[in-house]
């Protein structure tokens, strides 16, 4: 905040809102306060009682009105101080106590008005800009003027006195200035560091939900890719059992045995991703060899031709190259039709790795949208690792799922 701040502006409270208090210095140990406090008024409580300038019975009197003003600040000036907001009513009726309780002795010894020290910092804490204004200034030349019109001094003393005071309240009207910039740049710091770890707690819970719906995505994809087609593999291999358990038998045993290792694939693909592992299909194996074992698998005729140099790949990369192969060929079983061949092509290159599925069966209007989730998820997957998915097919003339996967390059530049 600015140095030129209108008057009107309000002096902040010592205690400040909800969420900046431990970032004050005064809000982590009000100790301080109290001690400058009693230092303050012990010194002023000696120097009333040890001036030659009164008699013993105006300095006791003096000391006696004064000494009300420690249990005033411990009872009720503290715990204003100390608040974290309230009614203004209520700092300003301690303030216009405490000065209540300095004037009458400060008239009647002129050294007690080194109390003054104590009050100032408080009027600037408790009150509004005019407001403490004029508190101070009441307490710097009040004080003076009583003595005048009191003792009777000679004129000489009076303009002394009269010119510490105006010097008094030009230095309170300056430091009170300063501690309230210094207090609002305080608060305004606070205030940032508060808004500052509200947002990066918000980026967390985000990132987080960002996360979570991340893997949830992941896990549905798997899913899918795994354990539903598995499922809905079994589901027709027993609808074809059903129908050939009366007129041919060798092919429903064929079947039945197709569902038991297609069980088995579903309880391995389980298990790992409990585990958080590699496929069941990729584990120790390479990625040709794990095409042909999911092309044994399939109940429709399935070939793979592997062109290029294979070699290990990242994880990655390979896990795309098979969930690929999965998803085309659990189509190709569900909507190709009778009869339908199924053609994996997998291809090595320096540059990229391309899976290519490719079917005979009935195909479909390629312009008509899609709305399943699968091979929505297969271009997913494919954009994940900076690839892209292309599917083709033409009514009547089979259906060609291809992804090409860019490769790091293997020379390391």
């Amino acid at each position: 905040m600015s140095a030129d701040l209108p008057l009107e502006e309000p002096a902040r409270r010592l205690s400040g809102p909800a969420g900046a208090r431990d970032s004050d210095a005064w809000d982590r140990s009000f100790l301080p306060w109290d001690v400058y406090f009693a230092v303050v008024w012990t010194a002023t409580l000696i120097f009333t009682l040890a001036t030659p300038s009164s008699g013993w019975p105006v300095r006791l009197v003096a000391a006696a009105l004064f000494v009300l003003l420690a249990p005033w600040y411990v009872w009720v000036g503290r715990a204003e101080l100390m608040a974290r907001a309230g009614a203004e009513r209520y700092p300003v009726r301690y303030v216009a106590g405490s000065v209540l309780l300095f004037l009458a002795p400060a008239i009647l010894v002129g050294e007690t008005r080194i109390a003054a020290f104590a009050l100032v910092p408080q009027c600037f804490m408790l009150l509004r800009m005019r407001l403490a204004l004029i508190a101070v200034a009441v307490i710097n030349i009040a004080p003076v003027v009583g003595w005048a019109v009191l003792w009777r001094p000679d004129a000489q003393t009076v303009f002394f006195q009269s010119l510490f005071a105006l010097v008094s309240l030009a230095f309170s009207a300056v430091l009170g200035s300063w501690i309230i910039q210094i207090i609002d740049q305080s608060r305004e710091r606070a205030a940032l560091i508060a808004e500052l770890e509200a947002g990066r707690e918000e980026i967390a819970r985000l990132s987080a939900d960002r996360g979570a719906l991340a893997e949830r995505e992941r896990m549905s994809r798997e899913i899918h890719d795994t354990l539903a087609q598995g499922f809905t593999s079994v589901l027709m291999l027993l609808q074809a059992v059903d129908s050939e358990l009366e007129r041919d038998l060798p092919q429903a045993r064929r079947h039945l045995e197709l569902m038991a290792d297609t069980a088995r694939q579903n309880l391995a693909e389980a298990r790992a991703l409990v585990a958080g592992g590699a496929p069941a299909d990729l584990d120790d194996n390479s990625l040709p060899d794990a095409l042909r074992r999911l092309a044994a698998r399939q109940d429709t005729a399935a070939s793979v031709e592997v062109t290029g140099t294979a070699r290990p790949l990242a994880p990655a990369l390979e896990v795309v190259a098979l969930r690929t192969c999965q998803e085309a060929l659990a189509n190709a079983a569900k909507h190709a039709g009778p009869g339908t061949t199924v053609a994996i092509a997998l291809a090595y290159s320096d540059a990229a790795l391309s899976v290519s599925v490719r079917d005979t069966g009935c195909g479909f209007d390629n312009s008509v949208p899609l709305g399943g989730y699968g091979l929505n998820g297969l271009r997913a997957r494919a954009a994940e690792v900076g690839g892209c998915a292309d599917v083709r097919s033409t009514p009547g003339r089979g259906t060609t799922v291809t992804v090409r996967l860019p490769l790091p390059d293997r020379s390391g530049t």
